[in-house]
Order: C-alpha cells, then structure tokens, then sequence
C-alpha cells in the first residue's frame, strides 16, 4: 500500500428531489452507511458524503492510487444502492448517470464524474473540492486558469518564488479523446485557443513544473458516453491550496465574477455560474442558474477535517447578486441565442429529431 494519500471525488446523479433541484436525505445516509462499512474495513480512510443539488457527491480519502477497482466498485455500489432508494421514494431521474448494467473495472465511462490525484501528504495541507450542478465539465477552465495562470487574479505568480515558474495544464479534447500540455507562462496564448471552446477541451489538471499535481477535474461528457442527452455532466473539481500552489483566497477568487457555463434547463441553455452555500445549492428557477458550492477541507493523515463552507461568506454576495441580474437578461431571450446553446452543441437534444422530421421541407434558393 502506498505511503501517499489518494483524493477520490466520484459523482452521479441518482434520483433528485423535487425534480432536478436537490438530494433526499435518505440518500445521503444511504451513501454514509456503506461508505462508513468500506473505511471500517480499512479500503477507505476516511469520507464526506454531500450534495450538490441532484447530485450525491462522495468525498472518499485512501491509499490505493488512483482507478482503484476497490474504491471505484464501492462508488458504483453506493450509486446503485441509492438509486434503489431513489425509485422507492418515485424520485425523479432515478439513477439516470448510471449508463452501465453492471461494474466493469473502474467507473470512466460509466456515467459518474471522477476527479482523483495521489500524493505526498504536506505538513499543512490544504485543500478545496469546487462542485457544480445544471453545467458541464468545461466550467473549470476559466476559474483554473484565473488560478494558475493570471497574475490580476493570483498575485503570488509575480511576487510569490514558489509560484513563479508558473504552471502546466493538462487540456482534453473530450470529443477526440486526446489530450495536450501546455506551460504557463510561456504558452498562455496557446493554451486559450484551446481552453476557450469550453464544449470540447477541457481543463482536466494543473502541475506544478517540477510535475506535482495541483488540482483534477472531471471530464466525463454524459452525452458523448450516451450518445443523447441525459442530463448535464455537473463537473467536480479539487484543487491543493498555500505554498507552492495558490492560496486558499486565490482559489476562491474566480468565482467573484460569475463566468457563463453551459448548461441550466435541459443542458441546452447558457447561464451565469452562482457561488453558494451548500445550504443554497437547490437550483430551482429555470432548474438553475447553474451553481457551484467550495468545501475546504485540511488533509491530517488521510483524514479529512472539516468541511468549511467556503462560499458562506458575504464577500460573494455581489457575486450572486450579479448572478440574478445576468439571469435575467440570458431568460429575457427565451429560445433565441446567445441564451439558448448553438446548434452544434445541441446535436444531443431532440433538435436533430426536429431537423430530420422538416428536411424534405427545405428547398433550394434561387440563383
């Protein structure tokens, strides 16, 4: 067993209540009651369950490394369980992210989320586990390279030598299946051609030069594994904070400007990102706006102690005031773009249906 610890975040959505808005508490002690079996028989060494609207969000701590088939089977048991729940209580969209009959390995490409990273445990060691609802996996991009890569938002990148060398991203073509590095400072402008089409690369993790991993996304595309839409990907994110990463203060900064996400009412929408309390995290209007909830945690040994909510402060309260004024505005449009996701990125809905049933309607224009 290894000496290094390994973060294990893994997400789905299993039944929400009501409608897509927010988890039952059955569903939660359902979660802290196997994930509790598997610490006590020494697979995990310690675990937060929570949620993030409709989404049951576990927070697992081990040392197994990460794709474990042990740590990924429990989640996948966990998620079956609680869809079991789910259907007994007639909760909506039960177990809609499990897109597999049965565990084959290890969850990638199952439905669920993973964000995982091993390693050496610091004397202090903290961290922050960003998770979203009614958005997509490229939320991340924009507050990942406000962290790491831009010095208006992260000053210890000027004045800071242990961030000074700046940082390497690691990009995913989702739709390919690829993936690219690129080194910040020297190759921002490259990495922004990429990170800014937020619907195919996507942020998967950032090292340090020296490789040390400093934060891990997931990627998972519901609607590329399913081949339809079944619901929004709802991305998890952890990012290590202080010494030789971003302060806690610059990884919570990004989210003072609520950035535009796709996603919101049937993953077909474009809608401003609201920091929350995790008390708040129950989009309901329109099924949203998007929402995305921090908790802090401090690693001591594996363990994890806490969580802070971090977005419980009044410091985001013009954040989220901005938030509803922007909502306004993108609702205001109704079906129209900008407020309504372009044709390409509805190729999952029932807008290709649509344009099969009408095709032999169109005609030629005159020349």
């Amino acid at each position: 067993m290894s000496s290094k610890v390994t973060l294990s975040v893994i997400k789905a959505d299993v039944g929400g209540y009501v409608g897509h808005s927010a988890m039952h508490e059955d569903l939660l002690s359902e979660a802290e009651t196997h994930l509790g079996s598997a610490r006590d028989e020494g697979l995990l060494v310690d675990f937060h369950v929570t949620a993030c609207g409709d989404d049951l969000e576990l927070v697992m701590t081990h040392r197994n490394g990460i794709d474990h088939e042990g740590v990924h089977r429990t989640a996948w048991q966990v998620f079956e369980a609680c869809t079991e729940v789910a259907k007994h209580l007639r909760l909506y969209g039960a177990g809609q992210d499990l897109l597999a009959d049965a565990f084959s390995g290890n969850v990638r490409g199952m439905g669920p989320g993973i964000a995982e990273m091993e390693f050496e445990e610091r004397e202090s060691e903290p961290l922050i586990i960003f998770m979203a609802d009614k958005t997509s996996a490229g939320a991340w991009n924009l507050p990942l390279y406000k962290m790491f890569a831009d010095p208006f938002n992260t000053a210890g990148l000027v004045i800071s030598p242990a961030l000074h060398a700046g940082f390497r991203f690691e990009i995913h073509d989702v739709k390919a299946r690829r993936r690219i590095l690129f080194d910040t400072p020297e190759e921002i402008y490259d990495l922004l051609v990429f990170a800014g089409t937020t619907g195919q690369f996507v942020a998967k993790a950032v090292y340090s030069k020296k490789g040390t991993i400093a934060a891990v996304s997931s990627t998972e595309r519901l609607a590329l594994i399913a081949g339809k839409y079944v619901g929004k990907d709802d991305p998890v994110c952890a990012v290590r904070c202080q010494g030789d990463f971003p302060a806690v203060g610059d990884v919570l900064e990004p989210f003072t400007m609520p950035h535009i996400v796709a996603g919101w009412m049937r993953g077909s929408h474009y809608g401003p990102l609201m920091p929350v309390k995790l008390s708040e995290a129950h989009p309901s209007r329109f099924d949203g706006p998007p929402r995305v909830i921090a908790l802090g945690f401090q690693l001591a040994e594996g363990h994890l102690v806490g969580p802070r909510d971090m977005f419980d402060d009044p410091a985001f309260d013009e954040a989220r005031r901005l938030t509803n004024i922007i909502a306004d505005h993108l609702r205001h449009h109704g079906p129209f773009e900008p407020h309504r996701l372009p044709m390409d990125e509805m190729e999952y809905t029932t807008m290709p249906e649509v344009m099969e049933k009408l095709k032999a309607r169109w005609e030629g224009l005159p020349s």
